[in-house]
């Protein structure tokens, strides 16, 4: 009997995996497998939130298996390719599965262990699980791809998007394996900060059904408008699921994509806004650290550390900057507006390198995902794709008044705060002496005072980009 391992990566579901699908219908027995590297491009790792959520994942794509009599054989090491040669060898494999990658490094090690395993007389099968549109087949006119996203919803929309389709288990043999216990993976942190996720979240792909389910009600008919409104549950809050493929994206699409217009240009086009990050980054190897327009690395960035960790830690003194770092921080996740104008507010009113943001984002999201972490800093930045433009900067309180405008938002995440009444919550330094007194608030003690007039660094963020356009003639 043929034997094939399947190697899971950013696919831990048994739904709608293509390459779980092909071994079973090759008709091998199956050896699925998860190799956690030890040694690897930082691409390919994951922050502390992020592993957070892995070490559930793998729990419950174990459990799934189990159901099925099958077990997931978990390993790890320096070398991803050293261990599949001995795992190809140990339990004598014919033929090795997997879904492809679409992060620069992630190509070039896919490339390398293929051609090594082929090279040894193994088969390599790989296949499309993870986005709607594979980055190399989508190119404009010229041939070129896509730095524009309106253009390339207009081409991708159109394209017929595969059906899910799900492997027969019934009657699968998998074969016997002792691995690894996924708590050798150490993936949990080592102190306790991590109860906020626990409160939030339930990693497991029945629970990420469960929202899509609930998504697929008539709410999600106003997504379009609800989305923005940071008081309310008007997002999706699927991305951890979809980042670490406990939920395909076919799935998605095709529970959504018939429901109407409304929801196919609200909700259902925020899946391609996912595929064209992917699009960005395999065409753009060079964006993942350095800007996509490369006359931006020669932007004046002021760095200055204490500022960049008085925003991580929400201590700016901007209640609705300080209610999104802190909602980031106890829940791994951050409301997608208030990503928006966080951002803008670090690299154009403080002027710290959109990298400084990316790579704290980077650590503390259970959704932290390459592609899209990337295009939303550089889009904040003005130096990527589809950007916005450096001057259009973000006024956090006009941003609060439209987005929180019952102040709930700011009142959960910041309640020493919480007595103040309507909108003087988002300006408490306008406050007489008398009224910060009988609200319990002392500024710079119990609530910080505010970085920077808002004015001022909005006016020095403009200077600034003067200051790159002039250079640059």
């Amino acid at each position: 009997m043929k034997r094939a391992l399947v190697w899971f990566r950013r696919d831990l579901r048994l739904t709608d995996n293509p390459a779980l699908t092909a071994a079973v219908e090759s008709g091998a027995e199956i050896l699925p497998v998860y190799i956690h590297g030890l040694k690897q491009s930082p691409q390919l790792s994951e922050g502390e939130a992020s592993r957070w959520w892995l070490h559930h994942a793998l729990e419950d794509l174990a459990w799934q298996l189990t159901e099925h009599g099958g077990t997931l054989h978990l390993t790890q090491g320096e070398s991803v390719l050293s261990i599949l040669s001995r795992l190809v060898g140990e339990y004598e494999i014919d033929s090795v599965f997997w879904n492809r990658r679409y992060q620069p490094a992630a190509v070039k090690l896919d490339r390398s262990i293929k051609k090594q395993l082929q090279s040894d007389g193994i088969e390599v099968h790989s296949f499309n699980a993870g986005v709607l549109n594979e980055p190399p087949a989508i190119k404009n006119n010229s041939g070129k791809p896509y730095q524009v996203i309106t253009p390339y919803w207009k081409l991708c929309r159109n394209i017929e998007v595969d059906k899910p389709r799900d492997a027969d288990l019934s009657n699968t043999k998998f074969m016997k394996s002792i691995g690894l216990n996924v708590n050798d993976h150490a993936l949990l942190p080592g102190t306790s900060w991590d109860a906020g996720l626990y409160e939030t979240w339930t990693p497991t792909r029945k629970a990420g059904m469960n929202q899509l389910v609930r998504d697929a009600k008539d709410p999600v008919s106003d997504y379009g408008n609800d989305r923005d409104m940071l008081s309310i549950e008007g997002t999706s809050r699927l991305s951890p699921y979809l980042h670490f493929g406990q939920i395909g994206v076919r799935e998605i699409y095709h529970k959504l994509a018939g429901m109407g217009d409304k929801v196919m240009n609200g909700y259902v086009r925020q899946l391609y806004w996912r595929d064209f990050a992917h699009h960005l980054i395999y065409h753009f190897p060079h964006s993942v650290n350095r800007a996509l327009r490369p006359e931006y690395e020669q932007f004046p960035w002021s760095l200055d550390e204490e500022k960049i960790e008085r925003w991580r830690r929400g201590q700016t003194g901007f209640p609705v900057i300080d209610a999104a770092m802190r909602q980031l921080w106890q829940t791994g996740w951050m409301h997608n507006r208030a990503r928006m104008v966080v951002g803008s507010f670090l690299v154009k009113h403080l002027l710290q390198d959109w990298q400084s943001g990316a790579d704290w984002f980077w650590d503390t999201l259970v959704d932290a995902d390459l592609p899209n972490n990337t295009m939303g800093w550089q889009w904040v930045a003005g130096c990527g794709a589809d950007a916005a433009p450096y001057f259009r900067v973000f006024n956090p309180l006009r941003q609060a008044e439209r987005f929180d405008i019952n102040a709930d938002y700011v009142m959960k995440y910041i309640p020493e705060l919480a007595g103040i009444p309507g909108g003087a919550i988002h300006e408490p330094w306008k406050l007489t002496p008398a009224e910060l007194e009988h609200y319990g608030i002392k500024l710079g003690e119990t609530y910080p005072e505010r970085m920077i007039d808002l004015n001022e660094g909005r006016d020095r963020a403009l200077e600034a980009y003067q200051e790159f356009k002039t250079a640059k003639v």
